[in-house]
């Protein structure tokens, strides 16, 4: 038996914990939650970049990785053969903000980079194309629910860096 992100999400107890796991409550949402925990993500990013740098959103993206692992080693053990529940969406803040901060350089700040981001990191992370679909299977469930989104943000990256290179190239830039 399937169970869906929505039904699961609302059988799960709104414990502090999990509103962290839930990416402060956004994979909550129905329909489509890593998709709502990447936009919800957005805007601290942004508002982190404008007010403080970008180096304030690499050290947010740090400590989210690790209170993403700590949570999830937590809430994981409690869930029945669920290794990654739709509703935890705290990988896909790191991601998301991983992929912005290697972004942030080579894009304009603002809404720019915050689109270019939130494509390429959704697409490696809904695609999950080698090596993300090794890692996602890789350590313990606690780990890789985080290394498999934290790999989809820095090959999104990789991949926006390397179109904006070669279409330098091609346009004689």
């Amino acid at each position: 038996m399937t169970i869906s992100a929505e039904s699961h999400a609302s059988s799960t107890p709104r414990t502090p914990l999990a509103w962290v796991a839930a990416g402060f409550g956004s994979g909550w949402l129905p329909k489509a939650p890593g998709t709502w925990g990447s936009l919800f993500s957005l805007l601290p990013a942004w508002l982190l970049i404008e007010f403080f740098g970008v180096t304030a959103l690499l050290v947010a993206t740090v400590v989210v990785t690790w209170l993403g692992c700590a949570v999830c080693a937590r809430l994981l053990p409690q869930m029945s053969g669920d290794h990654d529940p739709g509703w935890i969406v705290i990988d896909e803040w790191a991601g998301q903000w991983l992929a912005m901060v290697l972004l942030a350089d080579w894009l304009p700040d603002g809404l720019w980079l915050a689109l270019v981001a939130f494509v390429a990191f959704r697409l490696f992370d809904i695609v999950k194309p080698w090596p993300i679909s090794a890692i996602e299977r890789l350590g313990p469930d606690w780990w890789s629910i985080m290394a498999d989104d934290l790999a989809a943000g820095l090959l999104g990256a990789l991949l926006v860096m390397a179109l904006l290179v070669g279409g330098g190239a091609f346009f004689g830039g």
